[in-house]
């Protein structure tokens, strides 16, 4: 019988802080009253603390397939273009971009989320709807996530040559011996570059889409998972393709904007990079 997993155990330790962050109170001692010496409980809200740094990387689901995101700030998930895209009869990538409302956001790395958000806008360059160049998208969230780690994009520099990556996400092969949840996935040094994309060699699942691409060692982010050569065994390494961040730095302004209310009719249109 399979063990528990390890974020339901959280869960079910940490429902009341949950419960806490909604209004609802917590009695941790009796009180006397001063006049009638009666007792009466004393309440307090503990502090949210339920997320770890991993779980910034969530699952992004659509009504045909799901793929994974990173949260960038507490309204933002980063995300791959050709995850947002309706399908045609033969479920291959349009370019027509699905409604906002159609998506949702699960929390939780483990095999069932703790819980979830629904997403207000996607904001995307128009470009990067099959995959490879532009293939990044920033969703920005209905409500802000109290509590909940997020990741650094690396916006100022370029992925250079030889750095390990490692990517993360939410993917699960056909020879996958369990269920859907997230992991890290093994990676390795870059061994290509283009002018909006790199290459290494990783092991990647359908469903990792989207997922960050982390220098390896910390939370940073370099890129998106694009699209890589998988043959249903997840411990198979082949070449993907990482969409970069750096040359796309007006996606997470306009995206922030959008956030902060800003009507997008407002904003200047995204374009590809040069």
């Amino acid at each position: 019988m399979p063990r528990l997993p390890r974020t339901l155990a959280r869960v079910a330790l940490a429902s009341t802080l949950v419960a806490c962050t909604h209004g609802a109170a917590v009695p941790v001692r009796p009180a006397a009253n001063a006049r009638t010496g009666a007792y009466a409980p004393v309440f307090f809200s503990p502090p949210f603390a339920l997320a770890t740094p991993e779980d910034a990387v969530v699952r992004v689901v659509g009504p045909e397939l799901t793929c994974s995101g990173t949260l960038v700030e507490d309204d933002l998930v980063l995300t791959a273009h050709h995850c947002l895209v309706k399908r045609d009869a033969r479920g291959g990538f349009t370019r027509e971009t699905l409604d906002a409302a159609d998506l949702q956001i699960e929390l939780g790395g483990d095999y069932l989320a703790w819980g979830t958000v629904r997403v207000r806008a996607i904001v995307t360059p128009p470009c990067g709807a099959t995959g490879g160049a532009g293939d990044l998208a920033v969703l920005v969230l209905e409500r802000k996530l109290v509590g909940m780690s997020t990741m650094t994009p690396r916006l100022d520099s370029p992925p250079r040559m030889g750095e390990p990556l490692d990517p993360i996400g939410f993917g699960r092969c056909a020879l996958s011996d369990d269920g859907i949840h997230r992991h890290a996935r093994p990676g390795g040094p870059i061994v290509g570059t283009s002018s909006e994309t790199f290459v290494l060699r990783a092991s990647i699942c359908p469903g990792d889409s989207g997922g960050p691409v982390v220098a390896r060692g910390t939370h940073e982010i370099v890129g998106v998972v694009s699209q890589s050569a998988m043959d249903g065994d997840p411990l198979t390494v082949g070449p993907t393709i990482g969409a970069r961040l750096d040359v796309y730095r007006s996606v997470f302004s306009t995206a922030r904007l959008v956030a902060d209310g800003v009507d997008p009719s407002e904003i200047p249109p995204l374009s590809c990079a040069p």
